[in-house]
């Protein structure tokens, strides 16, 4: 099961009181509504009314210095993501997508989320460097 119930809100409300303490009001978060396997805070609706709420929830936002939540990767496929990452130069080898990894780091290869990104280095033309048990 890779579902995280509300993990993506926990993630916008920990940046939210981070940004207004630092008196930011940009914040990027990396959801993706093409591929997201069903994640109900991945999608554009959802994001447009955290931020909403975070204009009415905070005393930046009241005041009118408003934050706008910015979603980079929320229309690219996975494919598109990894080329996107490729061409600015990540090291992929340092990242894991995986929801099960073992005690090692390694990834599972089975969840969602490794099968996506399994496939979105097969149609980069590559194979994933992350190691897989």
């Amino acid at each position: 099961v890779t579902y995280v119930p509300a993990r993506n809100t926990i993630f916008l409300s920990y940046a939210l009181a981070l940004a207004e303490s630092l008196d930011i009001r940009d914040i990027f978060i990396g959801v993706n509504a093409i591929d997201y396997s069903g994640y109900p805070d991945c999608r554009p609706e959802y994001i447009a009314a955290f931020q909403n709420m975070a204009n009415f929830a905070t005393k930046a936002g009241v005041e009118g210095d408003t934050f706008t939540i910015h979603t980079p990767l929320i229309d690219l496929t996975k494919v598109e993501i990894i080329k996107r990452g490729l061409e600015l130069g990540v090291d992929y080898a340092m990242t894991c997508t995986c929801y099960d990894p073992d005690t090692e780091g390694r990834a599972c290869g089975q969840c969602d989320a490794c099968l996506l990104r399994l496939q979105g280095f097969a149609q980069n033309g590559m194979k994933d460097p992350v190691v897989y048990r």
